[in-house]
């Protein structure tokens, strides 16, 4: 099956919200803690291997990262839309000084509530640990907005497939009511929902 996603280029780097790309078109962000694989993730969606650093020291994303991608149809007779990954900074590394984190938090908290090309959230979390306060603060976010999000739970290959699912429904199964919410177990090195990620941010693209 074609990649969807393939063709993503990196675009800018962004410091504040109002560097990014002029707001029009849609676009998905990917939001996550530093240590949770965001960037691996990125790179096995893309079909992109060095499109998003990655490192053995998480947090290395200190700004808001924006890819283009190839133009996003949304049906017969209505004209293709431009379409953007944004790459939001890791959030929770603890060697971050502390102002950059504030500035960090402030920009998010205002990309989150300004930006109207803003289609859905991809939040990154570590399938071995319970979410962390950012990623509850990110699923309540997006639950009280109507914003979409789908979650991928990172590092499957670390556990059993009988431990992936059952912290997979756990995790379906705190959802509150209403939410415009999925979850999918991912891995980049063993490519496991790698097809039903991109599938995943597709949809949301097309909202």
């Amino acid at each position: 099956m074609p990649n969807p996603l393939q063709g993503a280029q990196f675009v800018l780097a962004a410091h504040r919200v109002d560097q990014l790309p002029a707001d029009r078109g849609v676009e998905v962000a990917f939001a996550g803690r530093s240590n949770a694989g965001k960037s691996s993730a990125l790179n096995a969606l893309t079909g992109h291997r060095g499109l998003a650093r990655t490192s053995k020291t998480p947090g290395r994303t200190q700004q808001m990262v924006a890819f283009s991608l190839p133009p996003v149809t949304l049906g017969e007779g209505r004209p293709p839309l431009e379409a953007r990954l944004i790459d939001l900074p890791g959030y929770g590394y603890a060697k971050v000084p502390e102002a950059l984190r504030a500035h960090w938090k402030q920009e998010i908290d205002a990309y989150l509530h300004r930006r109207e090309s803003l289609r859905g959230v991809v939040l990154i979390a570590d399938i071995r640990h319970p979410l962390k306060e950012f990623d509850r603060m990110m699923l309540d976010f997006c639950f009280h907005r109507g914003l979409a999000c789908h979650v991928l739970l990172t590092k499957a290959d670390k556990l059993s497939r009988n431990q992936a699912a059952q912290s997979l429904a756990a995790l379906r199964k705190g959802f509150p009511d209403g939410m415009h919410a999925t979850a999918q177990v991912f891995s980049s090195p063993d490519s496991l929902g790698v097809e039903e990620a991109r599938e995943a941010v597709v949809r949301l693209l097309q909202g």
